[in-house]
């Protein structure tokens, strides 16, 4: 089965927004675990007063088992979106896990109580299926709807140390478009960094994630560049539209901050043609022209922005190398 889905945002995770909101039974360990930034860990001898120390959500053993005993939790996401695939990771739980998991999404509007979403309509968007001890079950999810919530089901009891939800932001463009200016990078607008030249210290991906960065691992950062050229990173903007203010993090990059950057446009229908076309500057429009970063500082440019004009991409340069912490694009979309 095909993981290119990992390559995707995971709309749960906790640093991007995502929330738990109820569980039937977290005796063992708190769903809270499932969305963890970090990887789960073993720790040989930990125990509570309820057992093993588990880092993930674990409930009890039932004892009136049928064929559709199960437990659940409900992890409200981000920002809604549409689920391409999971990543059910049982790391560390070898002779407690499910025997089977399925997963359901439901879109409703506001913040709903945990009462109300106990009733709401669920649509089952991933069927019964076996999992894995000690494995990260990798299951694609095919045509799902928008959604704002999921709920996971495990049969009939168990652990799951983690929840990846990689997914597409599904974003209210109609209701974005009132607030006038919107940072049109953003990942919670639908923003995504398609390709990057390197990332051996920090995801191209972390560039546009909400909030600021927490330390250097939260950024972008490429390796030490030993010859001539620079990094980039492109970005497929959440909707088309006019960059009108760009604003430039390396806050925790103190020893490691790139020398200078600069931002181009492009607006295509094509993305492959785009990226198969790098080095085709008649398809890319300078907007920010080559200037100077500090260390640790945060870079507000809008007078030295270029004839700002319509984009579906942006392409964001740092010379020779280094680390971002953020990159905001705000403008009007189209």
């Amino acid at each position: 089965m095909s993981d290119a889905f990992l390559d995707l945002l995971d709309l749960a995770c906790e640093r991007f927004g995502g929330a738990v909101v109820a569980a039937n039974d977290e005796f063992f360990g708190t769903a809270e675990n499932l969305i963890k930034r970090e990887s789960p860990i073993w720790i040989e001898g930990k125990y509570t007063d309820r057992g093993k120390w588990m880092d993930g959500w674990e409930t009890r053993r039932r004892r009136d088992v049928t064929d559709e005993s199960h437990d659940w939790c409900i992890v409200r996401l981000g920002a809604p979106g549409r689920v391409a695939g999971v990543n059910v990771d049982t790391a560390c739980f070898r002779g407690n896990f499910p025997a089977a998991c399925a997963l359901d999404a439901t879109d409703l509007g506001g913040v709903p109580s945990a009462d109300v979403l106990l009733v709401a309509a669920w649509r089952e968007i991933l069927p019964r299926t076996p999992l894995r001890g000690d494995a990260q079950n990798l299951l694609a999810v095919a045509d799902a709807p928008a959604a704002t919530h999921l709920r996971l089901r495990i049969y009939p009891d168990g652990g799951v140390a983690r929840l990846r939800v990689h997914g597409r932001v599904a974003a209210d463009w109609e209701a974005l478009r009132r607030r006038g200016e919107v940072d049109l990078a953003a990942a919670e607008h639908g923003g995504f960094v398609v390709a990057c030249s390197d990332m051996f210290f920090g995801s191209r991906h972390n560039l546009i994630m909400p909030g600021d960065a927490s330390h250097m691992g939260d950024g972008w950062e490429t390796k030490r560049r030993r010859g001539p050229g620079y990094d980039w990173t492109i970005i497929r903007l959440g909707a088309p539209g006019t960059i009108q203010r760009i604003e430039v993090d390396t806050r925790h990059f103190k020893g490691n901050a790139p020398a200078a950057c600069s931002l181009a446009l492009a607006d295509v229908e094509n993305e492959t043609a785009l990226l198969e076309g790098l080095d085709d500057e008649g398809l890319w429009g300078e907007l920010l022209p080559r200037t100077p970063l500090q260390p640790h500082a945060r870079h507000r440019f809008e007078t030295e922005l270029i004839a700002p004009a319509r984009a579906t991409h942006a392409r964001f340069n740092i010379y020779p190398d280094g680390g971002v912490g953020r990159l905001r694009l705000y403008g009007r979309p189209s």
